[in-house]
C-alpha cells in the first residue's frame, strides 16, 4: 500500500515550504516532493534585500532558515521526481489523490502545486552553435569557473542585463547577443537568460493550464480540480516575488486545512 498523507506539496520553494509550515503547526501529516533541492531558484541569489525582516540576506541562508522552521514541525520532505498525479474516488463519496514518482506511489486528501519555473531554452539553432561548449542559466552560480575567459550571454530582459553586469567583473569579454542570434566562436561559455517557464508539464489534462502554462488559479489559489491548490510562481499572477509566493503558501495551506474539516 501507497503511504498516505493530509496534504502533498509538490515542490520545495518559498511557497511550499511556507504552506508546509502552516499545515504542519495544524497538526497535519504533510510530505513534500522536490526533484532538485529545497529553496527553490531564490538558492541561487547572492543577495535578498526585499524579503522583510532582514535587510539584506543570501538566498541560500534564507532558505535554510524556513527549511529548518519546516523541519522542526516534523514535515516530511522527499527528494523525488514526480511524474503524474490522478484523482479517484473511495468508497463512491471521498476524492483522494494518489501522486506517482520515479521511486514511489503516495496518496494525500488534499494536493498544493508549488512546481516554480524554470530557465527557457535557447533555440535549437542556438543549441547546436553552442556545440560542446558548457551552458549555464545562472551566472552567480558558474560564473567564476570563466575568470580571464570569453562568455557570451544570450536575452534582452533584465536578467540578461543582471547576468552581463555581474559576468563584466569576471570575464574577459562578454558578448551580448539575442535569442537565434549566432554564438561568437571564441566565446568559451554560453549564460541563457531568455525568461523562465513553468514547469506544468506533468500537469496536462489534470488541472486547467493558461496558454503559457501557468496554472489556472485565483488569489484564494483554488485551482480548476477541488482540494488541488497552486502557490507561487506556477500559478497566474501578476507578481512573482518571495513574499507573493509565501502568503500563496499560506492562503493554500487555509484552504486544505478547512476542506480537511
Amino acid at each position: 500500500m501507497c503511504e498516505k498523507f493530509d496534504v502533498i506539496i509538490v515542490g520545495a520553494g518559498i511557497a511550499g515550504m511556507t504552506a508546509a509550515i502552516y499545515l504542519g503547526r495544524a497538526n497535519k501529516s504533510v510530505l513534500i516532493l522536490e526533484n532538485k533541492i529545497s529553496g527553490g531558484q531564490i538558492v541561487n541569489s547572492l543577495k535578498v534585500e526585499n524579503w522583510p525582516g532582514e535587510s539584506e540576506i543570501s538566498g541560500a541562508d534564507l532558505s535554510k532558515k524556513i527549511y529548518h522552521q519546516m523541519n522542526n514541525l516534523g514535515v516530511k520532505i522527499e527528494y523525488e521526481n514526480v511524474n503524474s498525479i490522478s484523482k479517484q474516488i473511495v468508497d463512491g463519496i471521498k476524492s483522494e489523490f494518489l501522486v506517482k514518482t520515479d521511486e514511489n506511489i503516495y496518496s494525500s486528501s488534499e494536493i498544493i502545486l508549488a512546481v516554480g519555473t524554470e530557465p527557457r531554452k535557447m533555440s535549437e539553432k542556438q543549441e547546436k552553435d553552442a556545440g560542446k561548449r558548457p551552458i549555464s542559466y545562472c551566472a552567480t552560480c558558474d560564473g567564476p569557473l570563466y575568470k580571464g575567459k570569453n562568455v557570451v550571454v544570450v536575452g534582452s530582459g533584465n536578467t540578461a542585463k543582471h547576468e552581463i553586469n555581474y559576468l563584466s567583473g569576471i570575464a574577459s569579454k562578454v558578448y551580448h547577443i539575442h535569442h537565434d542570434d549566432p554564438i561568437p566562436k571564441d566565446a568559451d561559455a554560453v549564460f541563457v537568460a531568455i525568461g523562465r517557464v513553468p514547469s506544468t508539464d506533468f500537469l496536462k489534462g489534470f488541472v486547467e493550464l493558461d496558454t503559457e502554462g501557468y496554472i489556472v488559479a485565483g488569489e484564494d489559489c483554488r485551482t480548476s480540480v477541488d482540494g488541488v491548490y497552486a502557490v507561487g510562481d506556477c500559478r497566474t499572477k501578476s507578481v512573482r516575488q518571495l513574499v507573493t509566493a509565501a502568503a500563496d503558501g499560506a492562503v493554500a495551506a487555509g484552504q486544505a486545512i478547512q476542506n480537511l474539516k
